[in-house]
């Protein structure tokens, strides 16, 4: 895992896997959304969106999953990965029961990340 983009608010980071898998973190560990400012919420709606925009554009997929859990990690944060019927655990989740051992030829993942990294700081630019 390592960092993809940061801001006053937000940090976004890549999961290591065989899918693309963007992970949204609040910089202030907020326990639940209903914890977090409106104008912060709205920042990561924002951000989902674009993530999911650019995994369709760049991989489209079957199904692009988006997750908050945090037991684990009581931290507000959201998963956002690109799945594919061909992938080790489609239709599992990814933290489910592998289903088989795949090996995707997918696009550039580094690629992907500059991309969403470039509208992200667009956006930034307009506001």
């Amino acid at each position: 895992m390592s960092l993809l983009y940061e801001n006053e608010n937000i940090r976004i980071e890549t999961e290591e896997s065989e899918v693309p898998w963007l992970k949204i973190f609040t910089r202030y560990p907020y326990r639940e959304m209903s914890d977090v400012p409106a104008e912060i919420k709205l920042e990561i709606y924002d951000l989902l969106d674009i993530i999911e925009r650019e995994m369709i554009s760049c991989y489209a997929p079957e199904k692009i999953n988006i997750a908050s859990f945090g037991n684990y990690l009581p931290h507000v944060h959201w998963h956002i990965m690109a799945r594919f019927k061909e992938d080790s655990f489609f239709p599992e989740p990814m933290w489910g029961r592998k289903q088989r051992d795949a090996n995707l030829d997918l696009p550039s993942f580094e690629a992907f990340c500059r991309q969403v990294v470039k509208k992200i700081s667009y956006i930034e630019r307009k506001l």
